[in-house]
């Protein structure tokens, strides 16, 4: 496992024991902490709870801790009557593990806890710990795997110690996020944050008026517009391979993108985590079945490995090119808010980030160690086109299952935000409405004239990627917790953080340089 150096934003067992819970009764009246109201007594709850409600677990389903402020209202049925509907980026918790109702409260202090089934409707999904893992397995084993063993060749023996340091860092990175996502109390941590917009206006709250708003927003619009070319990129990438696989027919390329097209049709009814996490599940088994084919190729041709093609002396551009695609090859912080706030069990998330960042790792070192042996300066920018005419459409179409089987992911991310993101959403549609099917028919087209754009637009790509990129899953995440934390890090906390926001903020400006040129020369 792939230990962070700060603590876990959850928390322990023994201090599940000393949290203190507030009942919630649909149209009871709201207590506040900080007011002098005395708390309820041990058995008040258990008294007020329904005959089918037996243990936490069950209670969790009735019963969430909501806020208000750090961007959202009070979801709930106030002291006056008036009905209220949860919150879209609210989830249940059910915490079995760690014997408490992890809480959720308000910018301002105030906590409220709400049982009103009724009113909130049914409880949304949640996905388990394994499922948590396939997700993020899926975001960090994406297709810019493909072109690990070219950017080893250009980096040189550096590059196989930033195969490892890449892992650790972006392990880093989401376990900070997550953690602004809680703040202490007397009683332990409480969940006061709910998305990635949520802890940029906290972070800017104060500062100046409608600062915290606009950096909300601006904070939104850069998830999507990454998350869109993502979406776009795994259309773009299935649609050549396809295109390339069916070679005897001379099947135009625009064919083959409305053929992906019509099979990610059945995204347009994906209204929660469960299915998304099933298809990561089958994209990370067909990548494993690539990886394995490409790896025991190259285990046949050991006889002529050499490490000639690595060296210590490497071109600075072509190193900062390099360590941009290994870094964002672990990408997945855009993800992990929604994903954490599904988890049944939210103890167990730095467990599952640290075990799949080290998976990815050992896998990605070994693949890309054992292509560069094989190939050695003839290594390709994708390494499937060093393989043999004879295997290479089979591994293509494989390739494309994972392409199509990843792309549910960013898409469903990227609608969730929208959706939330809405007036009309905050007020509490259901994930089946009409505007969910407008927002998701919307992305699907958009992404498919995106990438009839190409090639054009992959140099636009690469620009935003560049910028998006490094600042979602380096410079924000770094300087939001030592915005919101630095009082309670210690001297190391804010030394690595600091190295990293620098490292975001070189990979920004050197990518953000090389993009405009190449955008300059495709003109």
């Amino acid at each position: 496992m792939i230990n962070s150096p700060v603590d876990s934003p959850h928390p322990s067992t023994a201090d599940a024991t000393r949290t203190a819970r507030t009942p919630g009764l649909a149209g009871g009246k709201v207590g506040r902490r900080n007011q002098g109201v005395p708390a309820p007594e041990p058995g008040a709850a258990a008294q007020r709870r329904p005959p089918n409600v037996t243990g936490p677990q069950e209670e969790a389903q009735l019963g969430l801790w909501s806020r208000e402020g750090d961007g959202g209202g009070v979801r709930g049925r106030g002291g006056d009557g008036e009905e209220r509907r949860a919150e879209a980026g609210v989830v249940p918790t059910c915490p079995q593990e760690e014997g408490q109702t992890l809480g959720e409260r308000g910018g301002d202090g105030e906590a409220r806890s709400l049982a009103a089934e009724g009113a909130l409707g049914p409880p949304r999904p949640s996905i388990t710990t394994w499922e948590a893992g396939w997700n993020v397995t899926n975001a960090i084993q994406g297709m810019f795997v493909l072109g690990l063993p070219y950017a080893l060749v250009r980096s040189g023996y550096l590059g196989l110690l930033l195969l490892v340091l890449a892992a650790w860092i972006c392990n880093h990175t989401g376990t900070i996020l997550v953690a602004c996502l809680y703040e202490e109390e007397h009683h332990g941590l409480v969940r006061v944050r709910h998305s990635y917009q949520d802890i940029a206006e906290a972070c800017c709250k104060g500062l100046r008026p409608n600062w915290a708003a606009l950096a909300g927003w601006m904070v939104s619009i850069a998830q999507v517009v990454e998350l869109l070319m993502t979406c776009t990129l795994y259309l773009v990438v299935s649609a050549s391979l396809l295109s390339d696989s069916l070679w005897w027919t001379a099947v135009p390329r625009s064919a083959c993108s409305l053929a992906s097209v019509l099979l990610l049709l059945p995204c347009l009814v994906l209204t929660d985590l469960r299915p998304v996490s099933t298809l990561s599940m089958l994209c990370s088994l067909a990548h494993g079945l690539i990886s394995l084919l490409v790896i025991l190729y190259c285990l046949s041709a050991s006889r002529g490995w050499s490490l000639s093609a690595l060296s210590l002396a490497v071109e600075p551009g072509d190193f900062l090119v390099s360590v941009g695609v290994i870094i964002f090859s672990y990408t997945s912080q855009i993800f992990l808010p929604t994903l954490e706030g599904s988890m049944e069990h939210r103890g167990q998330f730095p467990t599952m980030l640290g075990h799949t960042h080290a998976a990815a790792c050992v896998l990605k070192t070994a693949f890309s160690l054992l292509a560069v042996l094989t190939w050695g300066r003839d290594t390709s920018e994708v390494i499937t086109d060093n393989l043999p005419a004879n295997l290479r459409p089979f591994v293509n179409l494989g390739l494309v299952a994972k392409a199509l089987l990843s792309y549910p992911l960013p898409f469903y991310s990227a609608a969730q935000i929208l959706q939330t993101s809405s007036p009309q959403a905050r007020r509490g549609p259901p994930a089946g409405s009409r505007l969910g099917l407008l927002v998701r028919g919307g992305l699907l087209g958009t992404s498919y004239l995106l990438a009839l754009l190409v090639p054009r637009f992959s140099l636009l790509m690469g620009l935003t990627g560049s910028v998006t990129g490094a600042a979602m899953t380096l410079t924000l995440p770094c300087l939001f917790h030592l915005r919101l934390r630095w009082c309670r890090l210690g001297a190391r906390e804010r030394l690595t953080d600091g190295a990293i926001l620098s490292l975001g903020l070189l990979c920004s400006t050197s990518g953000l340089i090389c993009s405009l040129k190449r955008l300059v020369e495709g003109l």
